[in-house]
């Protein structure tokens, strides 16, 4: 319909659609909107002046006009063809660029805006927005099968989906069983498939005796172990001894699997001092630098002598740093990752009886926070995760307030970006970095670079667009994961996402998700020889 009273046309938003072979932002509209895009999502129709130069382009809008199949307007569920955006990052640039979708994979990326498109094209053109790979996450517990009262893979996966997170890797306990053999394994799978909104991979786990299920597991698509140096909370997961990770790695040398560590370990006879519960210097006291310091010294020693693959898991203290650096000059082929928390979050701001700051490695101080970011800025530190472990506030002994009585995790997996984002951007990181750290390095780790992190033709549509200058307040309705408790509640952060591909669908848009899950789980067949190890001894 054309309405003009007022001097104005009227364009219902479901007819906003270019004629065949015509240049979609050739349409004179108010700022120059794409017809599908960010403001238009908040719109139910445009009106456009009837003054110039709108008035001269009124032919056009006869044609628009003209009845379509389909509508234009963008939902949750579709699949997209085309991205267009000023601001798309590429490995090398930051320009504007179209991004052409194929049976869920990149087929190309062009330049400019030089096309015209065929009949049946659906063309998401989100003007400036920022258009980069999807962030891989490659520590969560999503904690099935057997504990959906902390969370589940359709609530984290939503939470992921609505912080432009395109891929997850589940961590191996924190679930009932643990991921410690090919029949837990098969569990895990069955407990995923239909809740996924988001990709999956999955980390296998080393405990004691189960060095004979691992090759099994990793032929069967996990990319690699994780395992516990000292006692971890959930019982079903024991730590293991030196002893056993000689046997491990003996049995998996010279396969592509990486084995990733918490890196904490017992001081033999030492006890810290009984202080008020309540208090985080208490807490902060019983877990001291030296914990992850020896750990580290062990891990590197062992990366050293085997040459696999090793992982340290949510490093905390920065005491640790020279080691990793030492063992790296001696060609220890040793990766890191730390958390946002760790980056984000001090000690000193931890207030009296706040337990849903607990967590392990424990958050530590100020100085402690800033050798992390100039540890990242020199490379030291490969990447940022989440590590998102949820706990209901029954867990957490709110009540009470003592730290030593709380189960230890923070839960952040939908707020990753912005949260790293904010702190980041006033200390010179830039979009790339951003890109290396939470997108390219996570998909080798979990060895995944030849189909994510990046937006390079063949690799999987996997995108996050987002307004990297949006600012919002963290509010617990607008949380996706399962329990609500989080220490970012009431936190300003910088980074605003809009919408979530995973293989050219719209996983997530403004809000909204899709009906159906679709993501998918990603267990590709490893080939790995049979041969008969020898001791390690």
């Amino acid at each position: 319909m054309i309405d003009k009273t007022a001097g104005s046309v009227l364009i219902p938003k479901p007819l906003l659609r270019a004629p065949e072979g015509a240049e979609q932002n050739s349409i004179p509209l108010p700022g120059s909107l794409p017809f599908w895009g960010p403001e238009l999502e908040q719109l139910d129709h445009i009106t456009c002046s009837l003054n110039a130069p709108c008035s001269q382009s009124l032919t056009l809008f006869a044609i628009l006009l003209q009845p379509h199949q389909g509508t234009a307007r963008a939902e949750a569920g579709f699949e997209v063809t085309t991205v267009r955006s000023t601001r798309v990052v590429l490995d090398n640039t930051i320009c504007p660029a179209e991004i052409l979708i194929n049976d869920g994979k990149i087929v190309s990326v062009l330049p400019g805006k030089s096309r015209t498109y065929a009949s049946g094209e659906k063309v998401l053109d989100v003007g400036d927005l920022v258009v980069m790979p999807g962030i891989i996450d490659p520590h969560i517990h999503a904690c099935e099968p057997g504990h959906t009262v902390l969370e589940s893979y359709s609530s984290a996966t939503k939470a992921a989906a609505a912080g432009g997170i395109t891929t997850i890797v589940d961590m191996p306990m924190n679930c009932l069983p643990p991921t410690t053999t090919m029949a837990n394994f098969d569990a895990k799978l069955k407990s995923a498939r239909g809740q996924c909104h988001v990709d999956v991979a999955f980390w296998g786990g080393v405990i004691p005796g189960n060095q004979d299920e691992l090759l099994l597991m990793l032929q069967a698509g996990v990319p690699g172990f994780k395992c516990f140096l000292t006692g971890c909370s959930d019982n079903e997961f024991p730590s293991v001894c030196l002893q056993d990770l000689h046997m491990v790695m003996n049995e998996l040398e010279g396969t592509e699997c990486v084995l990733l560590f918490h890196a904490e370990q017992d001081l033999g006879q030492w006890e810290p001092v009984a202080e008020d519960p309540a208090e985080y210097k208490s807490f902060l006291d019983s877990c001291p630098d030296a914990m992850e310091v020896d750990a580290i010294h062990t891990i590197a020693d062992l990366c050293l002598q085997y040459k696999m693959p090793c992982h340290i898991v949510h490093l905390s203290s920065a005491q640790a740093l020279p080691i990793i650096r030492k063992a790296r000059q001696k060609g220890a082929p040793l990766t890191v990752e730390t958390a946002h928390h760790y980056l984000t979050l001090t000690s000193e701001h931890i207030p009296p009886g706040g337990t849903y700051y607990k967590c392990r490695p424990p958050i530590r101080g100020k100085n402690n926070r800033e050798q992390l970011w100039a540890a990242l800025q020199e490379g030291l530190i490969d990447m940022v995760v989440s590590a998102h472990n949820p706990c209901p506030p029954d867990l957490k002994h709110l009540d009470e307030g003592d730290f030593f009585k709380a189960q230890g995790g923070i839960s952040s997996l939908q707020f990753g970006l912005p949260l790293f984002w904010t702190s980041a951007k006033s200390r010179g990181f830039s979009l790339h970095d951003l890109v290396q750290l939470m997108c390219t390095r996570p998909a080798a780790l979990s060895r995944l670079e030849d189909q994510k992190g990046s937006l390079r033709p063949g690799m999987d549509a996997d995108l996050v667009i987002w307004d990297p200058d949006k600012e919002f307040e963290v509010k617990r309705n607008m949380i996706h994961h399962k329990n609500k408790l989080t220490p970012y509640l009431g936190f300003r952060l910088c980074g605003e996402v809009f919408a979530t591909l995973v293989r050219g669908r719209l996983a997530y848009l403004k809000g909204k998700f899709s009906t159906k899950p679709q993501g998918d789980l990603l267990v590709t067949q490893r080939k790995t020889s049979i041969r008969i190890t020898s001791p390690y001894y």
